[in-house]
């Protein structure tokens, strides 16, 4: 019952109170059970179910400490705490939250198909393997499958010897535990206000509080034309306690078992690949016509991960034609493009020594570093041609241009160093944002290196295959 639910929920939140440092507690709001009946269930995630599940809400003030060490130590108190609860941290950021598509958890791996006894097995097998990898937390199967449940088997021939059909008997237990407006819906509107009510009939909870006190449900029988005979649903039924699926979800109109989780102290693609390998053994097992899915922050990570990948390729390409055209020559455009791996260096190197792993916002932030060490290059390039028009050898134009350009490079890379560093801190607010601003700041740094001193060479590398006309002298001054 929903009383018993309350009072986990407040020994819950008594633990959570005396974990959190009251300098950073703000608020604790609990929400049990579901919504009210005309609360759309469309606008909610689908993880509250009944009255034995809630959501406990934490809001934490300014300055607080970092909100992934309070999940961290959070996650294991409570488990220790109270084992018989099933207990999972949704995202409570709003990057997360989006980045999941809807889905309450990062991970989500499912299992679709007709076969539901099979799936269901496979289901509870896959949720123990997947738990056992480490960086795994959180790894449940989002349908309860375990409900109690107490069956009614209704013997006819007692019923029928009572005057008693089906139809009234269920008529009648669900009016008394459902109310009638499940069976016959009515109204009573205001006079005054004009305001529409339900008028239903129950029994009061405390009164259907056991399993004597539904066996004592009175059945009305019609078979008296002077008045209804009265009965009790234990004369003509027999009882059995059984667990069953609660909860039946589909996709693309298959049953569908979805397994979630979430990461701790592991990336989210040493993870994916760890999963793949269990989905790729488990495949075998399935019957024809069922499938097991992986969804999630993981397919959202390979979708965005492979379209980054072409997007960067294509615009190194097309960057480097328009250089051609720019430049009018195919080989001074390679100097520029052959020194963006230093930026990439730059990066990995950067995320490596902060121990951040590669992820949408640090490609981002690739994409970012990338532009400015183009930027330079180019303008370090445009200088040496420049020079190499005027009669310079390649080697001699290609120092004069890193000692020309020198200045407008290292105040280009200062100011976009500069103006990272703040975000990189992570500081409460900037968590998401952190890596893309280390992503830069590595690309840039390293980058900015590579312009100056590889870049140089490669055209002077370049120059020396390189055609560039002679200057022509005055030649009313020659014949003179």
């Amino acid at each position: 019952m929903i009383e018993d639910t309350e009072r986990i929920f407040q020994a819950v939140e008594n633990k959570i109170r005396e974990h959190i440092r009251p300098e950073d507690l703000d608020l604790v709001l609990d929400n049990i059970g579901l919504p009210q009946r005309l609360y759309n269930l469309a606008f909610t995630d689908g993880s509250a179910i009944g009255v034995n599940d809630g959501q406990i809400l934490i809001s934490l003030k300014q300055g607080h400490r970092p909100t992934a060490d309070y999940v961290r130590s959070l996650r294991e108190e409570l488990h220790q705490a109270f084992p018989d609860v099933l207990f999972y941290f949704q995202p409570a950021d709003m990057v997360t939250q989006i980045l999941n598509f809807g889905i309450p958890s990062q991970i989500d791996v499912e299992v679709q198909g007709q076969d539901r006894d099979e799936n269901r097995a496979l289901a509870k097998t896959l949720k123990q393997r997947v738990s056992a990898l480490p960086g795994l937390v959180d790894v449940h199967i989002q349908q309860e499958l375990d409900a109690p449940e107490l069956r009614y088997d209704i013997d006819r021939n007692r019923a029928q010897e009572l005057g008693l059909s089906i139809s009234s008997v269920a008529n009648d237990i669900n009016v008394s535990l459902s109310s009638s407006e499940q069976v016959s819906p009515n109204f009573w509107t205001d006079p005054k206000a004009g305001i529409p009510y339900y008028l239903a009939v129950q029994t009061p909870q405390y009164r259907v509080s056991s399993v004597d006190d539904i066996k004592n449900t009175p059945i009305s029988s019609h078979a008296s034309v002077q008045a209804p005979v009265p009965n009790v649903l234990g004369n003509i039924a027999s009882i059995a306690r059984r667990p069953v699926q609660s909860v039946f979800n589909h996709s693309n109109v298959q049953p569908a078992y979805d397994v979630y989780g979430s990461v701790q102290n592991s990336d989210l693609g040493n993870a994916a690949v760890k999963i793949q390998a269990i989905v790729n053994d488990l495949q075998g097992k399935l019957k024809p016509g069922n499938r097991i899915a992986v969804r999630g922050q993981i397919e959202s990570m390979n979708s965005a991960f492979k379209d980054l990948a072409i997007g960067l390729l294509f615009a190194a390409l097309f960057v480097y034609l328009l250089m051609v055209v720019n430049f009018q020559s195919f080989l001074d455009p390679l100097a520029v493009l052959l020194a963006l791996p230093g930026v990439g260096c730059g990066i990995v190197l950067m995320l490596f020594a902060t121990e951040r792993s590669l992820s949408v916002p640090s490609l981002m932030g690739a994409i970012m570093a990338m532009g400015v060490a183009s930027a330079n290059s180019i303008l370090l390039v445009a200088f040496a041609r420049e020079r190499r028009q005027a009669g310079v050898e390649a080697a001699q134009a290609a120092l004069e241009a890193g000692k020309t350009r020198l200045r407008p490079v290292l105040m280009t890379a200062a100011a976009m160093v500069v103006g990272m560093v703040p975000m990189a801190f992570g500081t409460a607010g900037n968590e998401q944002n952190a890596v893309l601003a280390r992503a830069v700041i590595g690309g840039v740094l390293v980058g900015t290196a590579t312009t100056l001193l590889i870049v140089p060479y490669l055209y002077s590398v370049f120059g020396r295959y390189e055609h560039v006309p002679v200057p022509q002298t005055n030649r009313g001054t020659s014949e003179a």
